[in-house]
């Protein structure tokens, strides 16, 4: 598992930080990519991509929000696959 050591603060701070981990965002990134019928290969090729980008973008703070890895990864994500980012970036209000 692919871990940095920058706590992550999750949601209004009503749960316990967690540790950044690149394969959480990465399978986070590629359901995204996958519910929006990407081919299983692209899923994986933008899962990794975006998620290498986010990984340098954390690598420079101490500590990041939820929301933080949120707004990058769509940022990122938008790059590659915007209906994609959107079902990212909405995924719990839409339903």
């Amino acid at each position: 598992m692919n871990m940095l050591v920058i706590d992550v603060i999750k949601r209004n701070g009503r749960r316990p930080n967690e540790t950044y981990d690149t394969d959480k965002l990465q399978r986070s990134i590629r359901a995204a990519c996958l519910s929006v019928r990407s081919p299983e290969g692209e899923a994986e090729t933008i899962s990794k991509k975006v998620a290498a980008a986010v990984t340098t973008w954390c690598e420079k703070k101490a500590t990041v929000t939820s929301q933080d890895i949120r707004r990058i990864t769509s940022k990122q994500l938008e790059r590659y696959h915007p209906e994609a980012a959107y079902i990212y970036q909405h995924h719990r209000t839409i339903i």
